[in-house]
């Protein structure tokens, strides 16, 4: 939407972050199968802009998981609003978060 845009007319980088997040933390409680909290945004990339209008595919990799926590990997394409089919990757990323339990304490995944 126009109210996510810089004055350049690109999408504030906030926006996409949060698009990633939401993404992450699907992958991650498909995985662990409960309730999961974000811990760190270990590593985030913008590579190109992405415009009003574009179409945002966001692809989640379970890359690492360890007692409590579980790292998605995260890769960002854009298409224009043309909808050409060249979609480019605009975004890379790399969160943490952590599997808890219904007192929200940390849980081990299985």
């Amino acid at each position: 939407m126009p109210s996510d845009t810089n004055a350049s007319g690109d999408i504030f980088g906030g926006w996409l972050m949060s698009q990633v997040d939401i993404a992450g933390s699907i992958a991650a409680h498909r995985r662990v199968g409960n309730r999961v909290v974000t811990v760190a945004v270990n590593e985030f990339i913008f590579i190109k802009p992405v415009s009003v209008g574009d179409l945002v595919s966001i692809y989640a990799e379970v890359t690492h998981i360890g007692n409590t926590s579980i790292q998605i990997t995260l890769n960002v394409f854009s298409e224009n609003e043309r909808g050409n089919g060249n979609a480019q990757k605009v975004a890379e990323a790399i969160l943490t978060y952590v599997s808890m339990d219904d007192n929200n304490k940390p849980k081990v995944i299985s």
